[in-house]
């Protein structure tokens, strides 16, 4: 008994620390993930062509009744810090939302490599959010999460290399 509680700990134990560092799947759709729980953040490679992904599971009502918004990423974000251009942040703009099991946004193309790019070169961690532009100026900030950075630059590596 103490011998399968003891496996039944490492099993754990090894789950929890995956889940801290970005995952590479080399499968016939290959992907490099990050699961925080509440939302993952993805690149994945079909057919020669690259695409991001944002899903939340339990997004904001606005975002869960919205047709398209915007998506920020902010590589290395303080904690508490503000998403806006000035901070380091790259916007996608009005990008379709799909809505099921959550809601998400996929982008293509060179804004998807851009920000493999920046996804790659995050030292602690990756803040992405959905945003949208205030009538008076400013943002709307709805699902902010973060996603730590630890592995980041090697399993999106292995992607590139096979999505080209």
């Amino acid at each position: 008994m103490l011998k399968l509680f003891s496996a039944f700990v490492m099993v754990l134990l090894a789950t929890a620390a995956n889940a801290q560092e970005w995952l590479y799947e080399d499968a016939s759709v290959p992907i490099a993930y990050f699961d925080n729980g509440e939302a993952q953040f993805q690149f994945a490679c079909r057919g020669g062509d690259l695409a991001m992904g944002f899903w939340v599971r339990a997004p904001h009502r606005q975002v869960a009744g919205a047709g398209a918004m915007n998506l920020a990423i902010t590589p290395d974000a303080a904690e508490g810090s503000a998403i806006s251009a000035a901070g380091g942040s790259s916007f996608a703009q009005d990008i379709p939302l799909i809505h099921s099991d959550g809601s998400s946004m996929i982008v293509r193309g060179p804004v998807a490599r851009q920000w493999a790019r920046i996804a790659q070169q995050a030292r602690t961690a990756i803040r992405v959010a959905y945003v949208r532009s205030k009538a008076g100026g400013g943002l709307e900030v709805f699902d902010s999460n973060m996603f730590g950075a630890k592995g980041s630059s090697a399993a999106i590596k292995k992607l590139l290399d096979r999505c080209r």
